[in-house]
């Protein structure tokens, strides 16, 4: 599927799909977890969102770890910054872990292959160039990949290529999209978990023996469910983006900022 899916954005030349992103697994989790949806961009929401954070996670003792479930470029105006703070070093007290969303994945295979007519300009793509100063691009190809390199930091696309694309820790399983039912979670596929929309209700008995959080649906509010909880309120149509909080025997609780 992601193939199609990169030949579609890509105006139909297919070129070779990237190899499997790693999958995270850990036999143990922290005492909390903040996970964050979808950023796109909004690096200023997001800020305030990790002070919020930092400032909720100082009242709490134990192990923290904050998860970002991916899609932090693209639509929104500022993704050159969400990058540059994802690639900085987070508060001491706390471990971050960042997956990839699908929004990262088409960026990169732009990058791989610029054209003046793939469709991830039309994607967010745009967008997100803006943010690098880029607002003029060079017809020909060459060139436009000549000034791609010059004007995004390698650091970015070293990040970008180095996200997983699963963490997985006992009763939980954190992905951008979802996951595929009946398949091992050592066995997900990134088309899946990167671009696969939730088909079953919010009500739904949990598969794989885990509670998927995830993002890359936006909904109007934090849908937690039995099976899944989502946290993509679409942050770059709304202005508001959210957390949700996992904390050993205590139910879920939202973080949200505008």
């Amino acid at each position: 599927m992601i193939r199609s899916i990169l030949d579609f954005l890509r105006g139909g030349v297919a070129t070779p799909v990237p190899p499997q992103r790693q999958k995270l697994f850990f036999e143990g989790g922290p005492d909390h977890i903040y996970a964050i949806g979808d950023v796109h961009g909004c690096d200023d929401i997001l800020g305030r969102l990790e002070n919020r954070i930092f400032e909720d996670s100082r009242k709490r003792a134990g192990t923290k770890w904050l998860i970002m479930l991916g899609d932090y470029v693209d639509r929104g105006p500022k993704s050159a910054a969400v990058l540059d703070r994802l690639t900085s070093k987070p508060r001491a007290d706390i471990k971050r872990f960042c997956l990839a969303g699908n929004h990262e994945e088409v960026m990169l295979d732009f990058l791989r292959n610029p054209s003046s007519d793939h469709r991830w300009l039309e994607f967010g793509g745009l967008e997100t160039l803006y943010s690098y100063g880029l607002h003029k691009l060079p017809a020909n190809r060459q060139a436009l990949k000549n000034l791609l390199q010059a004007r995004i930091p390698g650091e970015h696309i070293a990040f970008l290529e180095s996200l997983p694309s699963l963490l997985s820790i006992p009763g939980f399983c954190f992905v951008h999209a979802g996951l595929r039912d009946g398949v091992a979670l050592t066995e997900q596929e990134d088309a899946d978990l990167l671009w696969l929309r939730p088909t079953t209700s919010a009500k739904a008995v949990a598969t794989h023996g885990v509670i998927a959080i995830h993002g890359h649906t936006p909904v109007a509010g934090v849908e937690i469910g039995r099976a899944r909880i989502n946290v993509d309120t679409g942050a770059y149509m709304s202005g508001i983006l959210s957390a949700v909080r996992l904390s050993r025997r205590n139910a879920p609780e939202i973080i949200q900022c505008s």
